[in-house]
């Protein structure tokens, strides 16, 4: 599967390309602001783009007006074309976001069954009682996501809900040409309609990719042969950041182990999570980490744990943005990308990443652990790497049976001798080969 094996950049167009919270129905061209960062993507090793999401809403993205319409705040059918057929010329491909759980009030679905009530061909298409009323004062009661009821949830076990959900991927595969999905809270989601999405895109498109928005829980629940290639791993997301500021690696370790170790009772070995260190929902990592110099050390981790590594865009470059300043906080808009000194450093992790089939497939193997160094390893093909990380500001020396005299860092092009264990300096992280 091609997704196993390259990077995925996330781009919340309607924040990155500045358009408006509310859609005031205006039609303005900003999704060709895209092409512009092909070329930036190209240089940074990305080989997937995943778009957050891109059709026709009442504000955010995820209150769905129409799924075959582009919003019209970012542009037209014919605009998006042209970006995905760019991206897809440079080699990169394209995922977009599935909101298949909920629409928005400005759906023409449920703006019929607001006018026409039990009348309304649509009324099966959603969880209605006309007997309540809902805070809209609309004259009945629907459910709404999680009590969000700008979010009307759909009825997914109603074929025709379904059949019309599936017409449109076909639509966008047909004419984006677009290469997979994210579902949104996909564990939410009728597991039937996911293994129908499965069979169904399988036959549209060869190697059509499934993600599936996990926040917790167990990430087979929607990932399996028969449904979603992927899930998001929010466990490492989060055991990250909090392993670094807290100075305590056995807790990231913990989680690998547990998820990708060799004890029978392993959850995910063979299996392919979508890593992240920040994305459109959660406070961005340069905001997040305690101590600065621990950003690189962190984004080492990412390109060399089992799984797809994942950027979010403007983190490449350090950007800053907290959770609790709202959403906007997390999804501004540059005018351009910008290139620092981080942004090579994670461009020579992508690099590593690409061309490493025990980055790919490798098994996880735990060498050394302390609370502020982990020393851990990948193998696969005959290929074997150690990654070493020492988060403290101190050197140290790791000791543990890497299999050779000398290795060679692939970070910093240099041979490394273990001969008298494994010297790293302060806030450093290695790559062996």
């Amino acid at each position: 599967m091609w997704a196993y094996e390259n990077v995925f950049y996330q781009i919340y167009p309607l924040g990155m390309c500045g358009a408006p919270f509310e859609n005031d129905g205006v039609q303005e061209h900003r999704i060709l602001k895209v092409l512009g960062w092909i070329d930036h993507l190209k240089k940074l090793g990305v080989g997937a783009v995943l778009f957050n999401p891109v059709f026709e809403s009442d504000t955010h993205g995820y209150n769905t007006r129409d799924y075959r319409r582009i919003d019209t705040r970012l542009g037209t059918n014919e605009d998006f074309k042209r970006v995905c057929d760019a991206l897809h010329e440079a080699g990169i491909r394209v995922v977009l976001d599935g909101v298949f759980n909920h629409v928005g009030r400005g759906f023409y679905g449920f703006q019929d069954v607001l006018k026409n009530r039990e009348s309304s061909r649509y009324a099966g298409w959603f969880h209605i009682s006309f007997d309540g009323n809902d805070a809209y004062d609309d004259g009945l009661w629907y459910d709404g996501w999680e009590g969000n009821y700008d979010l009307v949830k759909l009825n997914l076990q109603n074929p025709e809900v379904t059949d019309y959900l599936i017409d449109c991927v076909r639509f966008w595969i047909d004419t984006f040409g677009i290469d997979g999905l994210r579902l949104d809270v996909a564990y939410c989601l009728d597991r039937d309609f996911i293994r129908r999405l499965r069979a169904e895109t399988a036959s549209m498109k060869e190697d059509f990719y499934l993600v599936g928005e996990m926040i917790g829980g167990d990430y087979r629940t929607i990932m399996a042969d028969d449904l979603c290639h992927s899930a998001t791993n929010y466990e490492c997301y989060k055991g990250m950041y909090s392993s670094f500021n807290s100075m305590n690696m056995f807790e990231i370790l913990y989680s690998l182990n547990r998820q990708f170790g060799k004890d029978p009772w392993d959850l995910y070995t063979g299996m392919h999570l979508l890593n992240f260190a920040d994305n459109h929902d959660v406070t961005r990592i340069a905001s997040c980490l305690t101590h600065p110099e621990h950003l690189k050390l962190l984004y080492t981790m990412l390109f060399t744990i089992p799984g797809i590594p994942c950027l979010y865009y403007g983190s490449e470059w350090g950007v800053k943005g907290d959770k609790s300043q709202g959403d906007p906080a997390l999804r501004p808009a540059f005018d351009q990308p910008e290139w620092n000194e981080l942004t090579e450093y994670i461009a020579g992790l992508a690099h590593i990443f690409s061309g490493s089939r025990a980055l790919h497939y490798g098994d996880f193997t735990q060498l050394a652990l302390t609370n502020r160094q982990c020393v851990y390893r990948r193998e696969a093909d005959g290929e074997r790497l150690i990654i070493a990380i020492n988060a403290d500001s101190n050197d140290y020396t790791a000791w543990f049976d890497a299999g050779a005299q000398t290795m060679h860092d692939l970070l910093t092009d240099q041979d490394v001798s273990l001969q008298d264990g494994l010297k790293m300096p302060a806030f450093t992280a290695m790559i062996l080969r």
